[in-house]
């Protein structure tokens, strides 16, 4: 959720309605430094109140029952052998209980007995340490000592199983009550004999698999730009702003940009259901439980804030340097921040890993008369003298005093915020937002930690005035402004950072991904990539890291680009212009002026169109009533009623995939059968939804262990998925990985190493060699490679 909650969105709306014209329009046409001024005028008491309500909504503070509750409810899932269930529950048990109780020390020791099963001895041996630092009860302790020894052991790690069972023994000599973990102590005893005569005749060491890991890509990086390729040049002029030129010849696949977020916010996202039936507290898995606050790693043993249930970390280094960075300060706020949407999160969190005394420097020089200088310390030299300091990229807005862009806060800071083109109700909705945080801020006594915060350049802390009549102090006016510029930039400039998901429990010999939003960011140096609805790169994230990567020849001279959400082959022009208009941009880009000059029509409008239900030729028309092409038929019908039939359609799709997931494949296959053909009496056979339909068939098939009809229905789906978004698509690429598992598992050797090698190729221009899925392919074309060469001859 980008804004705030409708509630609040409602308030701030019949504010604005209630407010005197003349106020209106001085708000409107009010710089940023001035409505925060008028903001703090016109945030009511009331509205403080109306919003301290809605937070308790999102209550993100620690509740030792909920604690018990997720406890007892993991019990469960463990008992019936749901592990990956049981660790999530333990987790959220953990994240509620408070720090060094004996309490978090169970849900530690807990989640180590799941992750002893899952296999995960070295995280199950950090949970049983964080259960002995937090005063794990010394009664429990031997079940502890036990599966310590067992990861130990598994980890070949024999003197130091052998030191805890010593331990364990005497404890157990001291404590007749303790004679029950004999048996499992006898077991212990015979892996370590096993273990004993494996390390009197080890094996042999594997050789490691050629080609595996990848190559690793030449990088070399560009002097002017920070994280950017030496490929690439800045150019800067009236009409495209800031943007990127190729300086040379660009080849497909090469790597363009390479940069780390300069802030991140994990949006909190769907819940993922752990179990059925209605329960008290939400065992839902989202993002927050899923992936690090900080670093968006996804987590398998999180480690929980201690001032808060809601942030999670992936290890203590994280949650440690979060709180130094910008947590102490946002922990008690965590409902509120929830609340008002992460666009406001971001800005906040913006300007605490930029340190007040770099915020407060550029808000400054923004009050100046001239807001084209590029460097901050010129103050408000005339734009003559600054073209005479020097050449290149010195007149560029963002770049330091040596011409140098970097991924910085001066360089985030000089994104365009649009504040004119905003409408005026949005604009008051952000003014209004910005100070409830800061005046939270103030009233939660965090005023002194926000104006602590140092720039990188750890300028010297500024002194907290008073504060004044209408309730801020100079300095969180200050915060406020930086705080509306950012959000006003978001708009604009936001990337999300998204994430392969697998659909489903992922453990299918065919795994179905999709990709999923899971933060908003700020990346100064991929923010000067202007947008194409026919892009030359594709943007691929790692963690908090973006790689922009060519995905087609880029000469040298040409303007790279990036596609901002609305692909040309995905939607018609009229949708995309429409959805194009958040950028304050008209769209002239060649697919745009081609569709829109030729008066052709679109090609999606073609293939994503309806038929006729009588003679299946395409439907036509741009009005309610839709007519037959076929002139010979001369069939009408209205588009709502196809467009019922379609919504329908898909409706029955999801129950089909529901079935599936139950483990009734059988269902699952009749049902999307009758969908099939229901769908060709009136979708056009190119339809993307024809193409779901088989990518579903086979995955039910795949299923089943039908490998051949399983690929059958596959190769349907990359047809249509051509059709659309093109042979060397990032689309085509997963479908290719998909077929390729399906021909792997089949044993269908050569075409299964032919589509690797397809497939292999997409990819690794999309994502580069380091990718999760190029490497599982590789994986499988060793594995086919070294079967005997009869087999292959035969396959």
């Amino acid at each position: 959720m980008a804004l705030p909650v409708a509630e609040w969105r409602g308030r701030a709306a019949r504010l604005w309605a209630a407010l005197d014209p003349a106020l209106r329009e001085r708000l409107a046409a009010a710089s940023l430094h001035d409505a925060v001024r008028l903001g703090c005028d016109l945030l009511r008491t009331e509205e403080e109140a109306a919003l301290a309500q809605l937070c308790h909504r999102a209550a993100t503070d620690k509740k030792p029952e909920a604690a018990s509750w997720y406890r007892e409810q993991g019990n469960r899932e463990f008992k019936r052998g749901r592990y990956q269930a049981a660790l999530r529950l333990y987790s959220k048990a953990a994240s509620h209980e408070l720090p060094g109780s004996p309490e978090v020390s169970v849900c530690f020791a807990n989640r180590s007995a799941a992750l002893l099963h899952l296999g995960h001895f070295e995280v199950c041996l950090e949970d049983i340490a964080r259960a002995e630092s937090h005063g794990y009860p010394d009664r429990l302790l031997p079940k502890v000592l036990l599966r310590k020894a067992e990861c130990l052991l598994c980890l070949g790690r024999l003197q130091d199983a052998q030191d805890i069972l010593r331990v364990l023994e005497s404890k157990i000599a001291l404590d007749g009550v303790m004679i029950t973990h004999l048996t499992r102590l006898k077991k212990l005893s015979q892996l370590k004999v096993k273990l004993g005569e494996k390390e009197r005749c080890p094996e042999p060491a594997q050789e490691a698999c050629g080609g595996i890991q990848g190559k690793p890509e030449i990088w070399e990086e560009n002097s002017r730009i920070s994280g950017a390729s030496s490929s690439l040049g800045l150019g800067f002029d009236a009409e495209r702003g800031r943007h990127l030129v190729a300086s040379q010849d660009i080849v497909p696949g090469q790597s363009l940009v390479k940069e780390e977020a300069f802030v991140s916010v994990l949006c909190p996202g769907e819940s993922l259901p752990l179990q059925d039936g209605d329960t008290a507290w939400d065992t839902g898995a989202t993002n927050a439980d899923l992936y690090c606050h900080r670093c968006l790693r996804q987590l398998l043993a999180s480690v929980p804030c201690q001032g808060c249930s809601y942030a999670k970390y992936c290890s203590q280094d994280c949650a440690d340097m979060a709180w130094q960075q910008y947590h102490r300060t946002e922990c008690s706020l965590g409902a509120l921040l929830l609340t008002l949407g992460v666009f406001c999160h971001v800005a906040l969190r913006t300007v605490l890993l930029a340190g007040f005394a770099e915020v407060s420097r550029l808000v400054a020089w923004s009050h100046c008369g001239d807001k084209s200088l590029q460097n901050p310390e010129a103050s408000c030299k005339p734009l003559s003298e600054a073209a005479d300091a020097g050449a290149g990229s010195r007149g560029v807005p963002g770049c330091d005093s040596n011409g140098r862009y970097q991924s910085s806060y001066q360089a985030l800071f000089h994104l365009l915020p649009h504040a004119e083109q905003h409408s005026p109700e949005h604009k008051f909705l952000c003014t209004l937002t910005v100070v409830a945080v800061c005046k939270q801020l103030q009233a939660a006594g965090l005023e002194a930690a926000v104006l602590s915060q140092e720039s990188p350049q750890q300028q010297p802390k500024p002194k907290t005035c008073e504060n004044t009549s209408d309730g801020l102090s100079p300095e969180l006016k200050t915060v406020a402004e930086a705080m509306l510029r950012h959000v006003l930039q978001l708009q604009c400039n936001a990337q999300a950072i998204t994430v392969m998901q697998e659909l489903g429990p992922g453990d299918g010999a065919v795994v179905d991904k999709k990709p999923v939003r899971l933060a908003t960011a700020f990346f100064p140096v991929l923010s000067l990539l202007n947008h194409s609805c026919c892009p030359n790169t594709s943007v691929s994230f790692s963690g908090i890291a973006a790689t922009v990567r060519a995905s087609q020849p880029i000469s040298s001279g040409q303007e790279v680009f990036h596609c901002y959400g609305p692909h040309w082959c995905r939607m018609r022009v009229a949708e995309r212009q429409q959805l194009l208009r958040q950028y304050f941009f008209e769209c002239r880009c060649p697919a745009c002026l081609e569709e829109l000059e030729s008066g052709v029509k679109s090609v999606v409008s073609i293939r994503n169109s309806f038929c006729c239900p009588k003679c299946q030729a395409q439907m036509q028309g741009e009005e309610d009533i839709l007519c037959c092409s076929n002139e010979a038929c001369a069939t009408s019908t209205s588009r709502d009623h196809l467009s019922g039939r379609l919504q329908d359609l898909q409706h029955q799709i999801k129950k089909a995939l529901g079935l599936l997931r139950v483990g009734k494949a059988d269902q699952a296959i009749k049902m999307l059968l009758k969908c099939q053909m229901d769908a060709g009496t009136f979708l056009s056979p190119e339809h993307l939804l024809m193409g779901e339909m088989e990518d579903h068939l086979a995955q039910v098939y795949a299923t089943l262990g039908k490998w051949q009809e399983a690929a059958r229905h596959l190769k349907k789906s990359i047809e249509i998925v051509e059709m659309h978004h093109g042979p060397l698509s990032v689309e085509t690429g997963h479908e290719l990985f998909k077929l390729a598992q399906i021909l792997f598992n089949g044993f269908a050797v050569s075409e299964a190493l032919s589509t690797i090698q397809r497939a292999e190729g997409i990819l690794s221009v999309h994502f580069g060699p380091q990718n999760a899925q190029i490497q599982e392919l590789q994986e499988m074309k060793a594995c086919l490679s070294e079967l005997p060469r009869n087999i292959l001859q035969r396959t």
